[in-house]
């Protein structure tokens, strides 16, 4: 069977098999064909994009469509004052200008839309690429794991902790011991010991109660009998004073 597809105004022939229904069996023969003609085919080898090379495609041609996008503003803004100023002069130019615009607005509008889509395809392809390096990463670190066990035995792990449990309660053991007094023979009893020690507090105290007792008063001097010869008021007080002052003075001493 022969189809025609025209591509720049040239009819194409390619040649397929039928299956019992009719239609062509070999899907992957006009894949193959249409990446050619539309330049969509897998490179060499038909290994597909990476997923970096894939965002990198689409980010260039958001940033096409975005300068299509200041394009088409400029141009519909163009149009739009040109109906304005032939809208009482030239009614037909006028319309045209506007048809343009209505056109540019309408190209405009579709480009929004695929720019959303582009931006949500990026979008789920960084997410993709995201996890793909997490999960590549998390891989790598549970291989690391593997290797740092392997050799790991969970018996022998239990032996060697009940080992160092049993040689620390045996460490703890013996520094008890030797913290423990040791009175090389000399046991002594705390409670006599105890009530030597009152007995002799006793003794000391009953000492210095009879020293106490045991002194005599001291006499203080008789006052002068005799009196004082008469001085002026002032002077008078101030020896009195002064007496005072030696009296206490002799009292003290």
């Amino acid at each position: 069977m022969k189809m025609l597809i025209m591509a720049a105004g040239s009819p194409l022939v390619f040649r397929g098999r039928r299956d019992r229904t009719g239609a062509f069996s070999s899907e992957s023969h006009k894949m193959s064909l249409f990446g050619k003609i539309f330049g969509t085919g897998a490179g060499k080898g038909g290994k597909g994009p990476t997923p970096q090379e894939a965002i990198q495609k689409l980010r260039e041609t958001e940033e096409m469509l975005a300068k299509k996008q200041e394009f088409l503003e400029k141009k519909i803004d163009h149009e739009l004052l040109t109906a304005k100023r032939n809208g009482t002069k030239n009614k037909r130019a006028a319309l045209q200008a506007l048809k343009r615009k209505k056109r540019y607005e309408k190209q405009l509008a579709q480009i929004d839309g695929t720019l959303s889509t582009i931006e949500f395809q990026r979008e789920a392809l960084e997410n993709a690429n995201t996890n793909t390096e997490v999960l590549k990463n998390m891989g790598f670190a549970a291989k690391a794991m593997k290797a740092a066990h392997e050799n790991m035995d969970i018996d022998k792990v239990d032996d060697l902790m009940a080992d160092i449990t049993e040689q620390q309660e045996l460490a703890q053991e013996i520094s008890d011991v030797i913290s423990r007094p040791v009175g090389f023979g000399e046991d002594y009893d705390e409670d006599e010991l105890m009530a030597e020690l009152e007995e002799l507090e006793q003794e000391e105290l009953d000492k210095n109660l009879l020293e106490i007792e045991g002194t005599e008063d001291v006499s203080l001097p008789s006052v002068p009998s005799t009196s004082l010869p008469s001085q002026p008021a002032k002077k008078k007080v101030e020896e009195d004073e002064d007496d005072m002052a030696d009296l206490e003075a002799w009292a003290a001493n």
